[in-house]
């Protein structure tokens, strides 16, 4: 359930920053904004560790700036893979994964359970 929680916040993030800034990305329903969430959330599980890994001096020669290209790849993977989830460009990428993270983390903070 609280896997589930994550992904409708996820998309919630996606839909707002689409939303509020479609020069950055575009999605047309929730829907789409949920199904790009799953497949950002099984890139994150699968590919990203490997990225991880291999960006490893990079990420420690630029104090961990670099997290913020690999977070707007991830991004951007997710819409070479599904097309009606669109990111404008590679700079946009990068933009929009820092405010989707922000978002995202914002809301799961006003959601977050006392067990927590």
């Amino acid at each position: 359930m609280k896997f589930f929680v994550r992904l409708v916040l996820l998309a919630t993030g996606f839909f707002i920053v689409s939303y509020f800034f479609p020069s950055l990305i575009q999605v047309d329903s929730f829907t789409t904004a949920f199904i790009a969430a799953v497949l950002l959330s099984l890139i994150n599980a699968f590919i990203r560790p490997l990225v991880y890994a291999l960006t490893l001096p990079m990420r420690l020669l630029t104090l961990g700036l670099a997290t913020f290209v690999i977070n707007g790849a991830m991004l951007f993977l997710v819409s070479a893979i599904f097309p009606k989830f669109k990111v404008l460009g590679w700079w946009q990428a990068i933009v929009a994964a820092f405010m989707i993270s922000f978002i995202s983390s914002l809301l799961n903070q006003l959601v977050k359970d006392e067990k927590d």
